[in-house]
């Protein structure tokens, strides 16, 4: 009696070693990621991802949320910022057509406001990356103090200016283009925030405002402001549109080398608010412009992603 009383103690104790463990085991596995994401719906599939692209703290956050079967897709994409996520997750409700890397680009852009609405001072202190669009805007008293004068060499008229690392790369790009036979022209450089507002003022009583704001800045907006942007043509241009030209070409393999980007590409028009313009050059330096040529983006979404 005695030794089955033992054995029945003995299988009682490992019992409750084993329940111990188990126990401990799901008390710890209650605090995993994996526990709590499971719990608000996300599959242990959907935990691997978000575990893979989210750090802790925006995970801890994440559970917070309510369960949302876009969140995994949206977090693989290569420009997701997660404190953006509430609005993207609001943007694919009411644009449920919109690819996500769309609405990831959309959302980083702040171009899913009114063109103008929501519209705050630029940081100058960025220098060649500050961001001048239609919702960052400069200051009517901005007057770059580094400009450099172009000589008829290398532009139409007078008094063409850029900022001088802007005049400098212009110059050097300007030399290689010549060597391989191409010749570049300044057609329009910097212009005071008052020049800008003629020149607005005129497109809107021509087209009036809705066809003015895709064609031109409203004064204060332009890039040309900021003393880094530079419409180029060509003799070529003359007569054809300047895509048609070999200039061009040229610029489209070879401008990132020295700082400049085709700041309003085609097919691009829902980021930058402005119709296609294969003459506007922004300078933003070599590092900016090598990756936004090599990654097919605009000058806005790398801003979000990188400067901001």
């Amino acid at each position: 009696m005695k030794k089955i009383l033992l054995i029945i103690s003995s299988i009682i104790v490992v019992i409750g070693i084993i329940a111990t463990i188990f126990l401990i085991k799901h008390i710890n596995y209650t605090k995993t990621y994996e526990y709590k994401l499971t719990s608000i719906g996300y599959s242990k599939k959907d935990v691997k991802v978000l575990k893979k692209h989210l750090n802790n703290e925006e995970l801890d956050k994440l559970i917070d949320k309510k369960y949302n079967k876009n969140i995994t897709k949206l977090v693989k994409e290569k420009y997701f910022i997660f404190n953006n996520l509430d609005d993207y997750i609001d943007y694919i409700k009411e644009n449920k057509d919109k690819s996500n890397n769309d609405v990831i680009a959309i959302i980083n852009t702040n171009t899913n406001n009114d063109f103008y609405t929501k519209a705050k001072e630029t940081d100058i202190s960025k220098n060649e990356l500050m961001l001048l669009n239609k919702y960052n805007y400069l200051t009517q008293d901005y007057n770059p103090e580094d400009l450099e004068t172009f000589s008829n060499k290398y532009a139409y008229g007078e008094n063409q200016t850029l900022r001088k690392d802007a005049y400098n790369a212009f110059i050097e790009m300007w030399n290689k283009a010549d060597a391989d036979g191409y010749k570049l022209i300044v057609n329009s450089s910097y212009r005071s925030y008052d020049e800008q507002k003629k020149i607005y003022d005129d497109y809107s009583s021509w087209y009036g405002v809705e066809d003015a704001d895709k064609k031109a800045a409203r004064a204060g907006y332009s890039e040309h402001q900021t003393g880094l942007a530079v419409d180029i043509q060509s003799y070529c241009s003359q007569n054809k549109e300047f895509d048609e030209c070999e200039e061009f070409t040229w610029l489209s393999n070879n401008a990132y080398k020295y700082g400049f980007i085709l700041r309003y590409p085609k097919d691009k028009e829902y980021l930058t608010g402005y119709n296609y313009e294969s003459w506007h050059y922004r300078y933003v330096g070599k590092k900016a412009a090598k990756y936004i040529h090599e990654n097919n983006i605009t000058f806005d979404e790398y801003y979000a992603y990188f400067v901001k």
